[in-house]
């Protein structure tokens, strides 16, 4: 089992940054890729970003491609989501998710365990 607990969500203007915290525990953290989603009310979960299990490897929605970059830290077992020039339509609870495939995987039925989300907002 892998725990994960997101933080660093709240309310921004359009144009600031947040930074995202996926804090986990349980099994061997750097046996595991991970991945950010995230759903806006009445859409789909969507991915976001991922980071293969060493962070050398890291793959971008097309959107977030230049405003948001994920990283991680195995000795902290944590990963981090850098958003910046954030924009009204960023507003969504964003996830982070572990996934066990060697390949990093963009769908959601990739990932073995999720966190329960951190609210974003971003106000125009």
């Amino acid at each position: 089992q892998v725990q994960l607990v997101e933080s660093g969500g709240g309310l921004v203007q359009a144009g600031n940054s947040l930074r995202l915290s996926c804090a986990t525990s349980g099994r061997t953290f750097s046996d595991y890729g991970v991945g950010w989603f995230r759903q806006a009310p009445g859409k789909q979960r969507e991915f976001v970003a991922a980071i293969s299990r060493g962070g050398g490897n890291t793959y971008y929605a097309d959107s977030m491609k230049g405003r948001f970059t994920i990283s991680r830290d195995n000795a902290k077992n944590t990963v981090y989501l850098q958003m910046t020039s954030l924009k009204p339509e960023d507003t969504a609870v964003y996830y982070c998710a572990a996934s066990s495939r060697v390949a990093i995987p963009t769908k959601t039925y990739a990932y073995d365990y999720w966190g329960q989300g951190t609210q974003v907002t971003v106000s125009s």
